[in-house]
């Protein structure tokens, strides 16, 4: 957006202009006050509209994110970043997430390509020592067309910059190596494939990690490396020998005290350290030790090309902050360093408050509302006061703001009014038409109003300000309507996990014939003279299986129970068919009972809903957030069921926090206006006074009764409520299964939402049946369940997915951290004094009130509370109810504890022993922080004195991946999608789907519920048979990774069309090169496989050396006519038979693989334009 005009108004005033002087005059300390709102962020711009580089520091990051989020939306596009601080623990640590890391590379790499002029970063960030810039623009990798490349030594430098290589690159910081084409995930952008032509680049484009294709190309990249702390030979030795030294001093000190137990606590940190240096490639935990390898202090401002002006926003806070932070980090490492468990220079990492004011810098602005609170060390040059105040509010009030537009108008103001998005800013135009007020919409300002008039623009900023010497007003959503409407630019769609290509050797999968049995690769067999690919699988016994690569589509991996083994079925025996014939029979049943159900609902009356009116665009506008796109989808699918003359019932399926319950909210508002009433039904009382006060807060500004009706209501509220329902003058009852007593009837109820329906009784379910015949339902999940049950169940179930998770602005940081008193303890002191609150999960109720006496010593100051699953009901819920009130500052507990509990405060999670645990455990535990607009953090602890066996030892291998949302998610993912399909469709299906496995249940479910509505297709649509003496395999030169042949395999199989197989070409000539002649044959295969179903073919047979026969299939009748056409093409090598059948009879003598294939396929090709 261009803002030249705003920009050059702020710049023109009076107390601008002085501070410019100063700039101008080498003024090194200057003061501004009297500033407020996104006024500030506008200052940044015009300092860099007047050639200037500009960093500011703020007190926290949520300031330095708000300042950013202005400067990026409307001031300084493109051109401004938010730099976040990021935890260094001095601890052992196994493994950590690297989100923030992530972002911080991005912004030093961007800093020092010269793309940006601004950066926003919170003094945490700024303190902290980091990597010289000359030292990461060495260690960024260059690549630019018709550039040469060394493969030989690429691999090498991608591994010490932090990269892993694997087979198929999904994730951020990997890369891989096909021939002359390398994948890489670079840590700031989407994945690049570079592809060479001999040792040349001949094209850079990026891909889409999920379909592996190629999409724009690009001239060149720059890729910087994938960890902060860069080690390079020099600084390798360098800091070996200072750690070395360092130790070596400290040992002798703590025996001369006599501390033999901290020496050999040191002892085995530094060592670890060391191992880890060794060998160079992870380098998770080394952070702690920078100083070692760079022992002269580098920060941010050493990023910068041009010495930047430095903006304090608010010096007198951020001082308190720094100091905070000082003392926090000093008591920690003062216990650590008695205790052995970190070298003292260690904490030289970070530089104090008055070092970072020193830093050489162009200029010091220290900017704050009030003159007051300057630091005694910081004597400012000048003093300026912008006058810049704060913008009145209006709460929603239109009328009130119509008239002050008119009152400023009058008096020659420029107005400006900024909303979220175009949507809202015409509906707010048309809000001020109404009252006679006339106004532009502008998503781009060339200039300023002019004065007397008024603009809306859009997108939003935070806070609005009034420049009252320039006779400017500025107003945002939070000023129009007391809200911030937050945007999130981007959105995560959930990871797809049912894919074949993660199917490795050992592996257990489905054969829809033989059952289960266990893949061991895939083996290179001679049959016939011709070379093809096998799936090898082993069955019970000895018995094996070689399963052609055509009919990969036959197999499914085997998903059931997290940690369950299947049980191996015989090949050849019949108690596969028998548990088959059992599950086919029962999910016939499940998908009859379904249709019914349906069919009944399609014919039932309900009450349509008028479509939606100005109070509710109105209601919806209060939401704080941009939709995720199916958010949108779902609020769409309700509503338009809601005006549908029948009964709605549609489950409504998202994670905690993806915005299910704004759904609901918008269907309840759609219902009270039409001045019906609400049934919320949840299954406790903790969860029913959360989503009490959630509603409150959301629909406090409408004429809109709510009640809560649970075992903490007293007996005279409870009457009361009840007899408001009979009078309907309550609009909206949230509670307990007490809702379902005889005595509580309504006036006229319009909708009942049910939250996880699961957990309720038998006897409760069968009241909820009888209801939904007569109002719309709602229910709502927060377990995930998969897209492919989604899709069996279309036409029997009305189901809306939210799958696309909001931006996590705060991602949690995973730390997989060895287990210690002083890390508990300092995560604690972390999160108290930030004023939040702490899960501490240990999964034992033996020893859980010894684990809470020991917290409680540890942090005397914090107060501690207890909960686990054997509690008395009524118990657990008050421990929890006092945990969301903030009784307690901790809450010690199992993994029982609520799961769709959304406790913002609670933003830090310790888990003892978590190597004991399951992947999908973690992932849900994860889930409960990380809730608010704080970091949130996750301890994932084990002991490491403790000997692990085989199995926790892989575990924690893949709790490392899961920190990086590698496999051990996608584990995680499926064990939770199954729970979810079973809540939905009852404990009896469970078993089923644990019996044949969950992919081939889906399919069973879906081919039932096609069958009982007349889909399934018709048996002419099989593919033939084709047996044929060629070569036709993926060699291992060309796809290393057997996951991925599988994968391409299936893919061959499952083409139902041209377009499709010339699809599949140019992917597989994309991902891998051009194909060599096998897999070529390959191609060639599935289009005749493909023209086969189009013409009918039973079979491609080579019956001899000599002679390939084409069998149609009976009933195919191309006419006589065609047929000799057909010949006529082929002289010599095409005759027909109809004996038995029509049967095309092609000479093949003398004919290499791939002339036999050029010759069937054009037959074929020449069949087809012939049949039409």
């Amino acid at each position: 957006m261009d803002v030249a005009g705003l920009i050059g108004l702020l710049k023109d005033s009076p107390p601008a202009k002085a501070l410019t002087h100063g700039l101008r005059t080498g003024l090194k300390d200057m003061l501004a006050y009297g500033i407020s709102g996104s006024a500030r962020a506008l200052y940044a711009a015009s300092l860099v509209d007047s050639g200037y580089q500009v960093l500011i520091v703020t007190a926290n990051s949520e300031e330095a994110k708000k300042i950013n989020a202005d400067l990026e939306a409307v001031f300084l596009p493109g051109r401004t970043a938010y730099f976040p601080a990021r935890e260094i623990m001095p601890y052992e640590v196994y493994a950590h997430s690297n989100e923030l890391q992530n972002q911080r590379l991005a912004v030093l790499k961007r800093l020092a390509i010269g793309e940006l002029d601004c950066v926003v970063t919170p003094v945490g960030a700024l303190s902290a020592s980091i990597v010289p810039a000359d030292i990461l623009s060495k260690a960024m990798l260059h690549f630019e067309n018709e550039h040469s490349l060394d493969l030989n030594s690429l691999s090498e430098q991608l591994v010490s910059r932090g990269f892993e290589r694997v087979d198929r690159v999904e994730n951020a910081a990997q890369f891989s190596i096909r021939g002359g084409i390398v994948d890489i995930y670079p840590v700031d952008e989407k994945p690049v494939r570079i592809e060479l032509f001999g040792e040349t680049i001949d094209s850079i484009r990026y891909f889409d990690p999920t379909t592996q294709r190629s999409q724009e190309r690009l001239e060149k990249i720059v890729i910087p490396p994938a960890q902060e702390l860069i080690i390079t030979e020099e600084r390798k030795k360098l800091g070996r020998q200072a750690i070395e030294a360092e130790f070596i001093s400290v040992k002798q000190k703590l025996l001369a005290g006599k501390k033999h137990a901290a020496v050999e606590r040191l002892s085995d940190k530094v060592q670890s350290a060391l191992d880890k240096l060794e060998d160079g490639r992870w380098t998770a935990g080394l952070e702690q030790f920078h100083t070692f390898f760079y022992p002269d202090a580098s920060t941010l401002i050493d990023y910068f090309r041009r010495s930047p002006v430095v903006i304090w926003n608010e010096i007198s806070r951020i001082g308190e902050e720094a100091k905070r932070l000082n003392k926090e980090r000093n008591d920690t490492y003062a216990q650590l360093l008695i205790d052995g468990a970190l070298l003292p220079s260690q904490n030289n990492n970070y530089l104090r408050i008055e070092e970072l004011y020193s830093q050489n810098c162009h200029c010091r602005i220290y900017m704050s509302l009030l003159p007051k609170g300057l630091p005694e060390e910081i004597k400012p040059r000048q003093v300026v006061n912008f006058e810049i105040h704060a913008a009145h509010s209006f709460l929603g009030k239109m009328d009130m703001l119509a008239a002050d537009i008119k009152r400023w108008s009058q008096k020659k103001y420029r107005i400006l009014l900024f909303t979220a998005d175009q949507e809202r800013a015409k509906r707010l135009q048309s809000h001020l038409w109404d009252m006679g007020i006339e106004l532009e919409l502008a998503d781009k300002i060339n200039l300023t109003p002019e004065a007397g008039k008024a603009v809306i623009c859009w997108p939003g900023l935070q806070q609005g300000f009034q420049l009252l010497g320039e006779k400017l007003i500025v107003l945002t959503d939070v000023e129009l309507y007391g809200v911030k409407r937050q945007s999130r630019k981007s959105f995560k769609k959930g990871k797809k996990t049912n894919i074949l290509h993660d199917l490795k050797a050992g592996d257990y999968v489905v054969h829809e014939s033989h059952g289960v049995g266990r893949y061991l690769g895939i083996e290179q067999l001679e049959v016939g003279g011709a070379f093809k690919d096998y799936l090898h699988l082993q069955y019970a016994g000895e018995d094996k299986l070689y399963l052609p690569t055509e009919q990969s589509s036959l197999i499914k991996p085997y998903v059931g129970a997290e940690d369950k083994v299947p049980k191996l079925n015989k090949l050849g025996g019949n108690e596969w068919a028998r548990v088959k014939r059992r599950v086919k029979q029962s999910v016939e049943d499940l998908a009859g009972e379904l249709l019914a159900l349906y069919a009944a609902r399609e014919t039932a009356k309900g009450y349509a809903l008028p479509s939606d009116s100005e109070w509710q665009k109105e209601f919806e506008e209060q939401f704080p957030y941009e939709e995720t796109p199916d958010q949108l989808i779902a609020i769409d699918e309700v509503k338009a069921d809601m005006e549908q003359p029948k009964p709605m019932d549609r489950l409504l399926v998202g994670d905690v926090g993806y915005g299910k319950t704004e759904v609901a909210m918008r269907a309840a508002f759609k219902v009270c206006e039409a001045g019906k009433q609400v049934a919320i039904l949840v299954p406790t009382t903790v969860l029913a006074q959360q989503h009490y006060l959630n509603f409150q807060e959301r629909f406090q500004r409408f004429p809109i009764k709510l009640a809560v009706l649970s075992r903490f209501t007293s007996r005279g509220e409870q009457k009361n409520i009840i007899e408001g329902l009979q009078r309907g003058e309550v609009d909206i009852v949230i509670g307990t299964h007490r809702l379902l007593s005889g005595d509580v009837r309504f006036k006229d109820i319009g909708l009942l939402i049910i939250d996880e329906e699961q957990r309720f009784g038998v006897k409760h379910k069968e009241r909820l049946k009888e209801l939904r015949h007569q109002v719309d339902a709602l229910t709502l999940t927060a377990t995930p369940i998969p897209r492919t049950l989604h899709m069996s169940l279309i036409g029997v179930r009305d189901m809306s997915v939210i799958e696309t998770a909001p931006e996590e602005r705060y991602p949690v940081q995973t730390y997989v951290v060895e287990h210690s008193p002083e890390l508990v303890r300092d995560a604690i002191y972390r999160e108290i004094n930030r004023g939040g609150q702490v899960f501490y999960v240990f999964n034992r109720v033996r020893g859980l009130q010894k684990k809470a006496a020991e917290i409680q010593e540890m942090v005397p100051e914090a107060s501690v509370g207890v909960g686990h699953g054997q509690l008395p009901e009524r118990e657990l819920e008050q421990v929890m109810l006092d945990f969301i009130n903030a009784k307690y500052d901790v809450l010690v507990c199992t993994t029982i504890v609520e799961n769709g509990l959304d406790i913002q405060n609670a933003n830090t999670l310790l888990v003892d022993e978590a190597d004991r645990m399951g992947l999908s455990q973690l992932y849900q535990l994860r889930g409960r922080v990380g809730r608010s607009n704080r970091v949130a953090y996750a301890y994932l602890t084990y002991r490491k004195d403790k000997v692990l066996n085989a199995v926790a030892e892989k575990r924690l291998s893949a709790i490392r991946e899961f920190t990086e949302l590698g496999s051990g998610f996608k584990i995680a993912m499926r064990d939770l999608e199954i729970r979810g399909a079973g809540n939905i469709l009852g404990p009896e299906q469970h078993g089923h789907m644990l019996a044949v496995g969950f992919d081939l249940y889906c399919q069973l479910l879906e081919d039932a519920v096609k069958n009982l509505r007349g889909e399934i297709a018709p048996a002419a649509d099989k593919p033939p048979l084709i047996e044929l003496k060629v070569n036709a395999y993926i060699s291992n030169e060309y796809i290393t990774d057997s996951g991925e042949k599988i994968e391409f395999y299936r893919m061959l199989t499952l083409v139902n069309s041209l377009s499709a197989v010339e699809n599949a070409v140019q992917s597989v000539t994309d991902r891998y090169g051009k194909p060599p002649a096998p897999v070529g044959n390959l191609l060639l295969l599935a289009k005749m496989r493909v023209l086969g179903i189009q013409l009918g073919l039973e079979a491609i047979k080579q019956v001899s050396e000599e002679r390939v026969e084409l069998l149609f299939n009976r009933g195919v009748d191309i006419g006589a006519e065609k047929l000799m056409e057909l010949a006529q093409k082929f002289p010599r090598r095409l005759s027909i038979s109809v004996v038995q059948g029509l049967k095309l009879q092609v000479r093949s003598k003398r004919l290499q693989d791939r002339e036999l294939l050029v010759l069937l396929e054009s037959i074929l090709v020449e069949a087809k334009a012939l049949v039409g």
